[in-house]
């Protein structure tokens, strides 16, 4: 007889290819970083390729878009720092505990990124401009906030379920 957990993990898919997105986009936007910053190095140098004045503020908007989301990604491989020293020491039950609260505050700080990170980008960032991009707002220096707090409030959902049904269904060795 199939339990709710069956039923809820025909959705991994969707995850699987939530996941896969964001890898791209950080894979993009890491190439891009290092395209346009070998272009304004060697455009300091060789006389015949342009040094173009946006690069620098281009290359760290990239850096804060590939940061964050990267750190969602690690949610989802459980990849993230976590102390896991007296594991060995504490009780399972504990452990499991410490696991669900430690998703919770991560799920917490999800929203408060999505929240608050959404009101600087559309009232701080909407009001200013890039210095060397005079018709691009700053809203997309403060996009990757509340961006990776929905990437991972969806991967630390996973991560809770997870953890909740270890705790109902044994693992098959």
């Amino acid at each position: 007889m199939p339990t709710i957990f069956d039923k809820l993990d025909k959705i991994k898919p969707i995850y699987d290819m939530i996941y896969k997105v964001i890898l791209f986009i950080c894979k993009i936007l890491l190439i891009l970083d290092i395209a346009i910053t070998s272009m304004a190095v060697a455009g300091r140098y060789i006389s015949f390729i342009p040094d173009p004045s946006w690069s620098e503020e281009v290359v760290l908007t990239f850096m804060a878009y590939m940061a964050v989301l990267s750190a969602a990604l690690a949610i989802r491989r459980g990849a993230h720092i976590r102390m896991t020293a007296l594991d060995n020491y504490l009780p399972k039950a504990l452990i499991k505990f410490l696991d669900i609260l430690a998703d919770i505050a991560v799920l917490l700080l999800a929203l408060v990124m999505i929240v608050v990170g959404w009101q600087y980008a559309t009232g701080l960032g909407a009001k200013g401009f890039y210095t060397s991009i005079p018709k691009l707002s700053k809203f997309w220096m403060y996009f990757p906030v509340p961006l990776a707090g929905v990437a991972m409030l969806v991967f630390e959902i996973e991560s809770l379920y997870n953890h909740i049904k270890g705790i109902f269904v044994k693992e098959e060795n």
